[in-house]
């Protein structure tokens, strides 16, 4: 009885200490998150902080939810990318649009959820809940992308991370001319070397571009079998060289399962030995209850072959508003992790997938 209770008291005494005005980030979520959600960020971030980002580890970030027009891409997701703390990305096609925005010098403004839609559509006002903006916004940004994708080197097929990368370098290109350089997630990926994809091309406004200019003639199209293939290989290289992988996953929806289904392409479609990925950190409002893929808990993931099923200490949910939560996991990483050196993995995407190409037709070859 004795040693049973031990076992069950054996974490902290709960005993936090006053918040004060001058207190860290840091200070906070060590000593002040000390419950339910808030204690869920605090181990989230003690995840993130001291395995994921550990210098063998390679981290993908799936992004959902209209982040970068609320201006986390400037806040969070560039600072991560610049420290190195995350070295691919999966996206809605949606945050990467909106992200253009802001290296293009156009703006968004703070507004209301409590107004009238009607009034907003009569004054050319879009709403994105409390953001605002004019609709030149997206006329403007739509000319640019035709502008750019009307170029002989868009005038192929090519992956989703091709086509960022490559758009993210006319978007530097403008923030240099604008004096908006660091506004830019996509540049800032292309600078970085970070491949950035999106598992839905045709779901936001720049497929609806590109899908405008394939009718007046444009070769450019989005190859899902080069995305596919190249972020399983990311995936291989990277556990097969003796590092592991990380996940932080904020929100859920396709993004989350194009970057989680890289497991189940190499084990169950590949046909090759892997145990999952090592780390997983989700932020998210969504229930597992309801069926949904964004609210699916690691270890139903286990299931799939996507989580490594000995790391399940190591999987972590935040049940929280992505905009309060990333903020803070921001500020904790690069208060407790030095900046790790860019693996610039876009650079090395024919090599990784060649890697992968091999060890299958090795196997395939093998079969009797």
């Amino acid at each position: 009885m004795v040693s049973a209770r031990k076992k069950y008291l054996g974490g902290g005494r709960i005993l936090p200490p006053a918040v004060r005005g001058d207190m860290t980030a840091t200070e906070l979520v060590e000593g002040v998150f000390s419950s339910y959600n808030a204690a869920r960020l605090r181990e989230g971030a003690r995840l993130f902080a001291r395995k994921m980002l550990a210098p063998d580890s390679t981290v993908a970030a799936s992004l959902t939810g209209a982040l970068t027009p609320g201006g986390y891409g400037i806040s969070c997701l560039i600072p991560l990318v610049e420290a190195g703390f995350l070295d691919w990305i999966v996206s809605t096609g949606a945050n990467l649009y909106h992200d253009m925005h802001f290296g293009l010098g156009l703006e968004l403004h703070h507004g209301s959820p409590f107004v009238s839609d009607v009034e907003l559509r009569q004054a050319g006002v879009i709403r994105i809940y409390d953001i605002f903006f004019e609709y030149d916004v997206l006329l403007d940004t739509d000319a640019f992308v035709r502008e750019v994708i009307r170029a002989p080197e868009f005038q192929q097929p090519m992956s989703s991370a091709e086509l960022h990368n490559r758009l993210g370098r006319f978007v530097a290109e403008r923030e240099k001319v604008l004096g908006t350089q660091g506004r830019s997630l996509i540049a800032s990926c292309y600078r970085a070397g970070v491949p950035v994809y999106t598992s839905s091309p045709g779901d936001s406004s720049i497929g609806m571009n590109v899908a405008a200019m394939a009718l007046a003639g444009s070769k450019l199209t989005v190859d899902p079998n080069l995305d596919v293939n190249e972020t399983a290989a990311i995936v291989y290289g990277a556990k097969t060289s003796g590092g592991k992988s990380g996940v932080l996953i904020l929100g859920g929806g396709s993004p989350k399962n194009f970057l989680l289904q890289t497991e189940p392409q190499i084990q169950e479609v590949l046909g090759l030995a892997e145990k999952g990925h090592d780390y997983f950190l989700q932020v998210t409002d969504a229930r597992p209850d309801t069926g949904g893929l964004s609210g699916a808990t690691p270890s139903e993931a286990v299931s799939w072959g996507k989580i490594d099923p000995d790391q399940l200490p190591s999987a972590v949910v935040v049940y929280a508003d992505t905009t309060i939560a990333l903020p803070l996991l921001t500020a904790y990483a690069l208060a407790n992790r030095e900046a790790r050196p860019l693996k610039r993995l876009y650079d090395r995407r024919e090599e990784l997938v060649d890697r992968m190409r091999e060890a299958y037709l090795a196997r395939v070859e093998g079969t009797p």
